[in-house]
């Protein structure tokens, strides 16, 4: 796949050209060098709106449950569901935006956003609200990979770009962090599925905005679309995240996880062969060739695992553990996206200082020590600790996803950045799905334990509970009497205990994703032009 303009093609073949007035200018033909800023704050507010979506929903889970009466599996898919279409999705629309333009799918994935959005906030049962959230990362696959791209091709000055990405990776975790407290806000005076009506007033002035202000460009169109290939990479990884999620809530080598997992990687590998053998791939896979491309990419994953991951276990936490409201909760993440602001900020200026080695890597430190310091977490409160590890968390996980983004975007060639753009988004989507299926898994098989066998529970209540920490409290609420404070006690101690786990599962990951990042190079002026 290419994800350059037909100028762009010349350029990069060897063709002479003339250079016109329009190709002299920053963007646009305008004369205005403000223009490409302009366009920025459009792709920003695209981005926001899917990244806000993504973790919107987690501190409305109780609610949710509450009404809807989901199954854990039901539950897990609820949230899941969301990344996971996302990412599976994003080549197919990645290339489709080549081939008939990537403004005209951006516009099409606002207008599917829309729609089910107002889907999901009327949903009266959990299979229409995973169906709606279905649809969502649908249009957030059509969003996502038009705002890098288009951001590639406003922005071909590489000092320009950083402080570009700067700012659209800010936005990313802003959007991650703000979420939750839009959610509890929302929730504090509305019901759940006004978590999902946000996304309306958004949708109204980003599709005239974006039609009016967003260039329109292609790729160079060479060969025909591998629908097959998209299909195959979409359905593998399916397959391979289902796998992840049944592990902790099913036998873990029951047919159910060993099936969709065997079945996923096999269609993957099948892709990859598939994509090697075609004069004109989806994925130009040369680009893995690059040690810090691959590297990169491997890092931003590992960033949005630990991220979004975090999150749903932090927001579940101050819920159901400390007893806040959704709105308070809402509140204790708020420094993390102060932190995310800040560090996107200054990422700029501290990429050329240190070069990207040392930024990433520092950023996966600094986040590790972070989640490692959240283990002295308990049953109490302890506000000024969580607050200084969330800025902690928010500014390192930024610096790393800023670093790994301007590394991975300047080292694939122009010819390539459309492709580029993809494998990022990519890898962000499904860093987020992988995230909360790992972690959210490794929580349930580290909870269960805990409330199977308490004195005094029948074992089928005992099952029940070992489902969630809020069906656990739901199962107390029936019992009553001294069983059922009982398992309400176990159930609180459960958590915690599966918070720490999981909590120190995430900081080895940081620490591997550390390691990794001393393959990047070390000036911010190597790598592609």
């Amino acid at each position: 796949m290419s994800g350059t303009t037909t100028a762009d093609h010349r350029r990069s073949s060897g063709v002479p050209r003339q250079r016109s007035r329009r190709d002299r200018l920053p963007y646009g033909g305008n004369g205005s060098g403000a223009s490409r800023w302009t366009v920025l704050v459009v792709l920003c507010v695209s981005l926001l709106l899917v990244a806000v979506d993504a973790t919107v929903l987690h501190v409305a889970v109780p609610a949710v449950t509450e009404d809807l009466r989901p199954g854990a599996i039901q539950l897990l898919w609820i949230v899941d569901v969301y990344p996971l279409v996302c990412a599976s999705l994003l080549i197919l629309f990645g290339t489709l935006g080549d081939r008939v333009g990537r403004r005209r799918v951006l516009l099409l994935g606002y207008a599917l956003f829309g729609v089910a959005s107002a889907v999901a906030a009327f949903a009266g049962s959990a299979e229409v609200l995973i169906g709606a959230r279905a649809l969502l990362g649908a249009g957030g696959a059509m969003i996502m990979p038009a705002t890098l791209s288009i951001l590639r091709q406003v922005f071909p000055d590489r000092r320009e770009r950083a402080l570009a990405i700067g700012i659209w990776s800010a936005v990313a975790a802003i959007g991650a962090a703000v979420g939750p407290l839009l959610g509890g806000f929302l929730l504090e005076h509305f019901w759940w599925g006004s978590v999902f009506l946000i996304n309306l007033p958004l949708m109204a002035v980003s599709l005239p905005v974006g039609r009016w202000l967003l260039p329109e460009s292609t790729g160079d169109r060479n060969g025909p679309w591998d629908v097959l290939g998209a299909l195959m990479a979409a359905c593998g990884l399916f397959g391979l995240v289902l796998g992840v999620k049944r592990i902790g809530t099913a036998e873990p080598l029951s047919l159910g996880t060993l099936v969709p997992a065997a079945l996923g990687a096999a269609l993957l590998v099948l892709f990859v062969r598939r994509q090697r053998r075609r004069a004109h791939p989806l994925v130009d896979l040369g680009m893995f060739g690059r040690p810090a491309f691959g590297t990169s990419v491997g890092c931003i994953v590992l960033a949005m695992l630990a991220l979004v991951g975090l999150e749903l276990v932090a927001a579940q936490y101050l819920q159901l553990v400390l007893g806040l409201t959704p709105l308070q909760t809402g509140m204790r993440l708020l420094p993390l996206t102060l932190a995310a602001m800040a560090a996107g900020l200054v990422g700029s200026r501290v990429l050329h200082r240190v070069g990207p080695r040392a930024m990433v890597a520092s950023g996966f430190a600094l986040t590790a020590v972070a989640v490692l310091s959240l283990t002295a977490l308990g049953r109490q409160d302890r506000p000024a600790l969580m607050v200084a590890c969330f800025v902690l968390l928010g500014f390192g996980l930024e610096t790393t996803l800023f670093g790994a983004y301007e590394s991975m975007l300047s080292e694939a060639p122009a010819e390539s950045a459309g492709g580029a753009a993809a494998i990022g988004e990519t890898s962000y989507q499904l860093g987020a799905g992988i995230g909360i299926a790992l972690l959210g898994s490794v929580m349930n098989a580290a909870y269960a334990p805990g409330v199977a066998a308490v004195p005094g529970v029948p074992s089928a209540a005992g099952v029940a509970a070992g489902h969630s920490v809020g069906e656990a409290y739901e199962v107390a609420d029936r019992l009553g009497g001294p069983a059922g404070a009982a398992l309400r006690v176990a159930a609180r101690d459960a958590f915690v205990h599966g918070l720490h786990v999981t909590l120190a599962v995430s900081a080895g990951l940081l620490l591997a994703g550390g390691l990794a990042a001393l393959r990047l190079p070390r000036s911010a002026e190597s790598g592609a032009p």
